[in-house]
This record gives structure tokens, C-alpha cells and sequence, in this order.
């Protein structure tokens, strides 16, 4: 595995991104998420981030909230090239790592069906399903990652 970095996102990180949701769908994304995420892109704030491997944005990710009430993990995406060198584990680690030092107890998590066994990995637990939730054949699984 090459070195994995991290570094808050930028707003010239917003193509790396989009390329990356574009070769997610409809994998992994509802082709209607497109819009929303763009729409977020554009008011990322602390808390998103990108990983990069050899300067080349591979993910990005972002962990949100309060952590006393818990962590959010929001638009979790990983390059399709990437999938299963261990980008995705490293990207977990750190929000694992990141909600534990601010004393979250549980990070949140809306999943759908294709990348619940991912976080399942890593003891996420899901908690309902809504059928058709992100979009026709995509549901939404709603999960909580004990810490």
C-alpha cells in the first residue's frame, strides 16, 4: 500500500470529487444524488476531507457534528481504481481515530445497501432500512458505529 495522506478539502478539489461520485454511480450513488452533493461541494466546510495517494485525490469524506451527541460520517466516496488497496480501511481508521479524540460515542452513518458490508467491517450496526430511500433500487441504510 503507497503512502495514504489527508488534508482538508479545497474548493479545487471539486472536479477530483465529482469524478470520483461520477465513477460511483449508480454503483454505489443514485444518479439524483449528483446534484446534492455538488450543491455541498460547494459549501464543504471543516470537517470534509480528501485522501490522497501520490498527490492524486483517491476519496474524500466528511465527519460532522458534536462530538459529545456522536459524529456524523457524510458522503463517503473512494476512486472505483482504488477499491480493495486498503484507501477505504485508512479512510475509516481516521474517522474512527478523529470521533474517538473528541469523545464521540457512536459515529452515524447513512448507508445503502452496497456499502453496508463495508462498515459492517469496521462494527457499524444497521439500524432500518428505507426502501428506495436514496433513489429507485438504492436503500438507505441507517447505521451506528459504536466507539
Amino acid at each position: 500500500m503507497r503512502n495514504v495522506t489527508f488534508r482538508p478539502y479545497c474548493s479545487s478539489d471539486n472536479q477530483a470529487c465529482t469524478r470520483i461520485f461520477d465513477a460511483n454511480c449508480p454503483e454505489f450513488f443514485a444518479p439524483n444524488e449528483r446534484e446534492e452533493y455538488q450543491e455541498f461541494l460547494e459549501c464543504a466546510s471543516e470537517g470534509y476531507e480528501v485522501c490522497e495517494v501520490d498527490g492524486e485525490v483517491l476519496g474524500a469524506f466528511g465527519l460532522f457534528g458534536d462530538g459529545r451527541k456522536g459524529k456524523t460520517l457524510n458522503w463517503i466516496l473512494l476512486d472505483v481504481q482504488s477499491h480493495g488497496m486498503g484507501v477505504g480501511s485508512k479512510i475509516m481508521k481516521r474517522v474512527i481515530h478523529s470521533a474517538g479524540r473528541s469523545e464521540a460515542k457512536r459515529v452515524s452513518i447513512a448507508a445503502s445497501q452496497k456499502s453496508e458490508p463495508f462498515f459492517a467491517k469496521f462494527g457499524a450496526i444497521s439500524t432500518s432500512t428505507t426502501t428506495d430511500g436514496w433513489g429507485p433500487g438504492m436503500h438507505r441504510i441507517d447505521m451506528v458505529l459504536p466507539l
